[in-house]
């Protein structure tokens, strides 16, 4: 048991690369920008390189895993994500920062993909699902006091603070899966080749019922990235709230995905994630469809945006953790790359669901509710279409043999 939890915390933190470095240095902006002698604009387009960076990585850490195992894929990445943070620390120019975030996020997306397929390795499927959900709510944690620990050390001495703090954690977390974590991917179980571990997307791709998981979770990510694009104008410009209470109503978000992730930690082993993802995908489609109707109709204000927001944001994890393990669970030999295909097209419906809220701005609350809304209930659509698709695996050798 004690052998399981420290696993499960040295995965955690693996998993909480992304958002510790992305939420620890969003208060240093300003001091950034005047210390680089730019503008904020320019600053903020660290944080859209460092998601090209896990996008792309991503997509090739998985196939990668799949075919060479699982431990020097980890191993070189924390590497790349440890000397990218040192560029970071060291940066002298708004440019070099930017090209050293996206090598930090080519470091950092081996964190993330191989941490889930680490956890897959070595347990069931409903297993797989708790701990993935254990993971889930200690990054949320992690995501929820991130902002608080980068304000406190710009305090010390400036936001290169925050990349020598990031140093230091990564430095760690390759000491520590050097020494303790051992290959979870034996030989035997590996792709027979490079050219047939990245053919595994397209093998992925043809089963409908991982396309329907993966749109399930993607979906429902989608909900929550549009809400963060326009939960500050909503709430602080249109609602008129103060900067303080807005970080409070955001923290409600945060903590409402650690009950609920928690509460699927201890069901998921009782209930089985085919029954917890749906509660999921009902609950995000009427938390949904619920925003429709008061955007629509102002009723409600802002309590009720609020309330419907904490439920919708609270079975984000849910889903994530559920369809994340039963995908894994239909394409055991190509984990690595089904939870890196997942991953990455939840940020690119992401970035869409972000841009088509912003597309949609015009001062009120009304955009907002309409994407959250239609990403519910897309996601309740999309798990219906999993439960009618048969699991029926695409040989990876044969998508090979037609390309």
């Amino acid at each position: 048991m004690k052998t399981q939890a420290r696993l499960i915390a040295l995965l955690s933190s693996l998993t909480a690369f992304g958002p510790f470095s992305i939420d620890t240095y969003l208060p240093s902006f300003p001091q950034i920008a005047e210390d680089l002698s730019t503008s904020t604009a320019q600053v903020q387009h660290t944080i859209s390189a460092f998601l090209a960076g896990l996008c792309l990585g991503m997509l090739c850490y998985g196939p990668l895993s799949d075919r060479y195992g699982r431990r020097p894929l980890l191993l070189g990445s924390l590497a790349l994500y440890v000397v990218a943070t040192l560029g970071c620390l060291f940066a002298g120019s708004v440019e070099q920062l930017i090209a050293w975030r996206f090598v930090q996020a080519l470091g950092g997306a081996g964190a993330l993909v191989l941490a889930r397929t680490v956890a897959r390795d070595l347990v069931g499927l409903v297993q797989a699902a708790k701990v993935l959900s254990w993971m889930h709510v200690l990054t949320m944690m992690a995501t929820l006091v991130a902002p608080m620990i980068g304000t406190w050390l710009v305090l010390i001495q400036g936001w290169r603070t925050i990349f020598a703090a990031l140093f230091i954690l990564s430095s760690l977390c390759l000491l520590l899966v050097a020494v303790t974590l051992k290959e979870s991917l034996p030989p035997q179980e590996r792709g027979a080749s490079v050219q047939a571990a990245f053919a595994a997307y397209l093998a992925i791709a043809r089963q409908p019922r991982a396309v329907a998981l993966i749109l399930c979770m993607s979906l429902a990510f989608g909900g929550m990235f549009a809400f963060i694009t326009a939960s500050p104008f909503v709430y602080v410009v249109y609602f008129g709230v103060s900067p303080r209470m807005f970080s409070a109503l955001f923290a409600l978000n945060i903590l409402g995905i650690i009950l609920v992730t928690f509460i699927n930690a201890r069901w998921v082993g009782r209930y089985g994630p085919q029954r917890m993802l749906g509660v999921g995908a009902m609950l995000a489609c009427g938390a949904g469809l619920a925003l429709l109707i008061v955007g629509f109709t102002g009723w409600g204000g802002l309590a009720s945006i609020v309330g419907c927001m904490v439920l919708y944001m609270g079975v984000t994890g849910l889903l994530g953790a559920n369809c994340t393990a039963s995908l894994m669970a239909l394409f055991p030999r190509q984990a690595g790359a089904s939870v890196a295909l997942g991953i990455s097209v939840q940020f690119a419906i992401g970035a869409l669901a972000s841009l088509w809220v912003s597309h949609l701005a015009d001062g009120s609350a009304w955009p907002m509710c309409l994407v959250v809304g239609c990403c519910g209930l897309g996601c309740l659509v999309a798990y219906a279409v999993s439960l009618r698709m048969p699991a029926r695996a695409v040989a990876v050798q044969d998508v090979v043999e037609q390309t």
